[in-house]
């Protein structure tokens, strides 16, 4: 005989989507995102100590015995800066565009959250989530598109000179120091207030499952205590074979009568 296994309250209860911010998925772009960031970082301060610089050089003496013009050289073609620079830029969007479409695509296939309504008797820590998830927002896409400004900068400016780099020019342009620095400085803060948008988010998504339950609880509670107690059915039980037991009665008399026709 095959066993039985038994039915608990865990296997009723509706499991978690894939897509829920709770789930693995979403813990695994979240701790992605972050790497990304200090990737970014770390290759902007490549490209912060890889870049270009200029020499300026006396073109010698003219016939008055005036010195000459000068003219400048780069350090280099800027090549190691570019892709540097390059990269850092294009892994900050991609990570930033699937983060943040996660996190729209989870939202929009989960419950309504205490982030998607507003009323006037929302609890304090409602109304501070919703304020913390707007100015996390908010930061995280402004600290990106400064990043981004910044990176697109260097990367013009170095793609300048990327042929005949050693020859002297009159006029050079370079990046300023701390450009590609401050680029990775906004660029770690995005990833990292991307991170305390997803866990307020997180932690809205539970808050709202916690009042579903609790709703849902006095709810079935109400029901139970409104309605009114069920009295038992009685049913009667016909009685078996009556014609059978009259028969059974009946029986002795008809033997009387038979006995007494025999003595007359």
């Amino acid at each position: 005989m095959p066993k039985t296994k038994a039915v608990t309250h865990a296997d009723l209860s509706p499991s978690r989507p894939r897509s829920a911010l709770s789930s693995k998925t979403g813990l695994f772009l979240m701790v992605l995102t972050i790497l990304c960031g200090l990737l970014c970082f770390i290759l902007c301060l490549i490209a912060e100590a890889t870049r270009s610089r200029v020499t300026w050089l006396s073109s010698g003496t003219n016939e008055d015995g005036k010195e000459g013009k000068y003219e400048c050289i780069y350090s280099g073609s800027g090549k190691t800066p570019l892709l540097s620079a390059a990269s850092a830029f294009l892994g900050l969007a991609i990570i930033m565009v699937v983060e943040h479409g996660y996190m729209l695509y989870a939202i929009t296939n989960s419950p309504p959250s205490v982030l998607l309504t507003w009323e006037p008797h929302d609890s304090a820590s409602a109304k501070s989530l919703k304020w913390h998830a707007a100015i996390f927002f908010v930061a995280t896409w402004i600290c990106f598109a400064v990043g981004e400004i910044l990176l697109l900068i260097g990367l013009s400016v170095e793609s300048g000179h990327l042929k005949n780099w050693a020859r002297p020019k009159p006029n050079c342009l370079v990046i300023r120091e701390g450009v590609f620095s401050a680029a990775g400085v906004f660029a770690l803060t995005t990833v990292f207030l991307a991170a305390g948008l997803y866990l307020t988010a997180l932690r809205a998504q539970r808050i709202s499952q916690d009042q579903e339950n609790v709703r849902r609880e006095v709810i079935e509670a109400a029901v139970l205590y409104a309605s009114p107690p069920i009295s038992p059915h009685l049913t009667t039980i016909p009685r078996e074979n009556p014609i059978f037991r009259e028969n059974q009665n009946e029986q002795p008399s008809v033997l009387v009568l038979q006995a007494a026709l025999s003595k007359r």
